[in-house]
């Protein structure tokens, strides 16, 4: 099995909420340098870009968001939601999408982690969600099935999404980071593991890659709270795309996998100030939850976008009357899959 990066094959995606990247630019520099890249500059976002140079970048702002997507739609490509743009006008094969307050790290030995190799390697890799290996992914280097293990099941699936996790701020919520402001985690953790079928995961999108061929139109921006802001923490866009791209996976034989790579993640924001933001999401995932684990989707549903208008129009059944948030969610779904079919032909 090859695992040779083709830089050809992939599209940096960056939603660019802050408006000077110099330095995010140039940290990421070694890693980034060989590959396209894609900057979305948040719609509400006043100040002029600064992008240095040296880098194989297109720049998309308002005008080419109206121009691609018109004014016949639900969706809001603002705050952290713009990267998605990016995810939509792509035409490489993997999507590697990292926040723009995120640099890279080191691993336990000093060396410099190169993100997008690892997530190439964990995309490139079967996934294992039907039986769980104890010494987590078996595909690693150094590392292989326990004794017990299925031969039938040893071959995997094919992986459609790595999750990367953070060093020093984590993607807490905000009234974790207000109940514990000084946590951070130094925990290196050496291990890549798949979710299991049937198991929910909140997958942040600080940090993740996925295959666009294979999954594109389940990540999806759908889910806005009434008060979003500019921090993780009052935004619950990711975790409503992570919901439903788990449950498509789930019902197609395909896997995702969380762990490796990290990435360095900077202190940013109040969590008290966004209390008040992000607790209307809190209370959401009260309902949110219970229905990703009951949804079931039919076996006519042979398509990533027949999924997730089977989950949109699930969510508009179950959840539609409950808040008026869901209702709005479902119809950003369906349009997303017509834009995505739309702007993919065209």
């Amino acid at each position: 099995m090859s695992l040779e990066i083709k830089d050809d094959e992939i599209d940096v995606v960056i939603g660019a909420l802050h408006s000077d990247l110099t330095s995010f630019m140039n940290e990421w520099r070694p890693i980034f340098c060989r590959f396209h890249l894609i900057i979305v500059k948040d719609p509400d976002l006043k100040e002029e870009l600064k992008i240095p140079e040296g880098f194989n970048v297109d720049v998309y702002k308002k005008p080419d968001i109206d121009r691609v997507v018109g004014s016949s739609t639900s969706i809001l490509f603002s705050g952290y939601s713009c990267r998605y743009f990016g995810y939509l006008v792509s035409r490489k094969k993997y999507i590697i999408s990292v926040d723009d307050d995120c640099h890279p790290t080191r691993d336990n030995k000093g060396f410099l982690v190169d993100a997008v190799a690892q997530h190439i390697t964990n995309l490139k890799t079967p996934a294992t969600p039907f039986f769980f290996n104890t010494l987590y992914d078996p595909f690693a280097e150094g590392a292989d099935f326990v004794r017990g293990y299925p031969f039938s099941l040893r071959s995997g699936v094919k992986c459609a999404l790595s999750c990367g996790l953070w060093l020093n701020l984590a993607d807490h919520d905000a009234p974790t980071q207000a109940l514990k402001p000084e946590q951070r985690n130094s925990r290196y953790v050496d291990a890549v593991l798949t979710v299991p079928v049937g198991a929910l995961v909140p997958i942040s999108g600080i940090n993740i890659a996925f295959d666009r061929e294979v999954v594109g139109p389940a990540l999806l921006p759908a889910l806005r709270l009434a008060g979003e802001g500019k921090f993780r923490w009052e935004t619950m866009e990711d975790i409503w795309s992570g919901m439903c791209v788990k449950v498509v996976c789930d019902h197609l034989g395909l896997g995702v996998k969380s762990g490796l790579p990290y990435v360095w993640r900077n202190d940013r924001g109040d969590a008290i100030a966004s209390l008040k933001k992000e607790w209307e999401g809190v209370k959401l995932m009260e309902e949110v939850v219970p229905f990703f684990q009951s949804v079931r989707l039919p076996q006519t549903a042979t398509t990533v976008e027949d999924c997730v208008v089977e989950v949109a129009n699930a969510v508009k059944e179950q959840l539609g009357l409950v808040d008026p948030v869901f209702a709005r969610a479902a119809k950003a779904m369906l349009d997303w899959v017509n834009l995505w079919k739309s702007v993919g032909s065209s």
